[in-house]
């Protein structure tokens, strides 16, 4: 970008300089026009003369038409070429002139580089430039977005006020599931907006959400540390409470993951993921075999309404199942069809003593708001057993997997059948 910059700008500065030095080094004066003319003047009448005294010698004309055509052309003559042509006058300063403009083209190029360089603005065009292309890059370019987010890293470092510039970082970590970069780019953020407290809050709160999935769902001391920060600022930070009811639910604590989510209900109606937690507060209120009361009623979605998703029935092997404890964690995601890598699009997360289990993975159980199923038409679904608690698969993990397509509730009347029937070797 730089390199671009100083060549268009150093072409402006040549058109400029042109104007300018044209018109000194380049114009003819008028007397030298009038010389150029009077010697094509005198050319044509010696030319013409010769011809009358041709004509003469030759008996073509008299006596009396040869003197009065030499006349006329004399006079004509006379009144083309003056007999005594003015002299060249000088141009007063023309001198000083070719001086000011060779001084002009040898400092005004430098001073525009050294005022730009000074008091322009070019790292924030450049983090802007580089914003714009992040954002332009697909998903399985992960090593051209890594690459670009370390150049907007290291320009923000000398920029740190650049509130937009580390909120786009900390997105686009997120995105190719640098979380832990993406947590640091989060709290540069909140330091950035720290006047405004509720802004911070918010920060706090995605830096949060950032080491939770980088610490593959645990509610970790440096996850709760990240919580109380943002929440001692706005007690109803809506990433925080949304944090806490996922933890609850993973818990089975329904009651608690109910309480967490209708705060976000209250504080956020329109919250982008509302659909997905009020359907959450239903499945909450469906498991503890309550009903929701009268007004979570009114504002929840209906079910025939729900978005789209894929409704599965996750059952586990009998070769299995005397091999298993009930503790085991359980981990359900999917994955766009098109890419073998990537975030989920959907997780979930319960113990093997709950299967088989039938569960529905919609927008409810995105990990991002840029990545839902509601977007996908195919994905895959896996389920794993994890010995170890870990996401990451582990030589003794059970595992299944299955395809399926993401549909409208009430265009899918059987659940999708995803059975464990594998043991991971390596």
């Amino acid at each position: 970008m730089t390199e671009t910059f100083w060549i268009a700008a150093t072409v402006l500065i040549l058109v400029a300089l042109a104007f300018v030095l044209y018109p000194i080094f380049f114009h003819g004066s008028r007397s030298t026009l009038e010389i150029d003319q009077r010697n094509q003047n005198l050319l044509a009448y010696r030319s013409r003369l010769k011809e009358l005294d041709n004509e003469y010698e030759a008996g073509i004309l008299e006596d009396e038409n040869y003197q009065l055509l030499k006349d006329e052309l004399a006079g004509a003559m006379l009144d083309d070429v003056p007999e005594h042509a003015k002299p060249e006058q000088r141009i007063p300063g023309r001198r000083s002139a070719m001086a000011i403009a060779l001084m002009a083209v040898l400092l005004l190029p430098a001073g525009a580089f050294i005022a730009y360089e000074r008091w322009g603005a070019m790292d924030q065009v450049e983090q802007y430039l580089a914003m714009q292309e992040m954002s332009a890059v697909g998903d399985e370019q992960v090593a051209k977005v890594s690459e670009l987010a370390e150049q907007l890293r290291t320009r923000l470092e000398t920029n740190p006020g650049n509130a937009d510039g580390w909120a786009m970082l900390g997105q686009t970590y997120m995105r190719i599931e640098r979380f832990r970069d993406a947590a640091d780019a989060f709290r540069n953020l909140a330091t950035a907006v720290a006047e405004d407290s509720e802004s911070s809050a918010v920060a706090l709160g995605l830096a949060a959400q950032a080491l939770f999935f980088d610490n593959e769902g645990k509610m970790t001391p440096e996850v709760v540390e990240a919580i109380e920060a943002a929440q001692s600022l706005n007690p109803s930070e809506v990433n925080s409470l949304g944090l806490l009811g996922i933890n609850a639910f993973s818990q089975q604590d329904y009651q608690a993951a109910i309480e967490y989510w209708e705060q976000i209900v209250a504080v956020a109606p329109d919250h982008p993921q509302i659909d997905s937690i009020r359907g959450g507060i239903d499945e909450s209120y469906r498991r503890l075999g309550q009903q929701p009361s009268a007004a979570v009623q009114s504002q929840s979605v209906p079910v025939t309404e729900a978005g789209p998703g894929v409704s599965l029935r996750v059952s586990l092997d009998d070769d299995f199942r005397d091999q298993v404890p009930a503790d085991t964690t359980l981990f359900i995601f999917a994955r766009s069809a098109n890419t073998a890598e990537g975030a989920p699009v959907a997780v979930a997360r319960l113990t093997a003593g709950a299967l088989p289990a039938d569960i529905r993975l919609d927008d409810r159980y995105a990990m991002s708001p840029n990545a839902t199923i509601s977007a996908e038409q195919d994905v895959v679904i896996i389920a794993r057993l994890s010995r170890s608690g870990s996401v990451n698969p582990q030589p003794g993990d059970w595992q299944g997997r299955v395809e399926a397509q993401v549909m409208a509730l009430s265009a899918q009347p059987e659940p999708v059948q995803l059975v464990i029937n594998q043991e991971l070797t390596n």
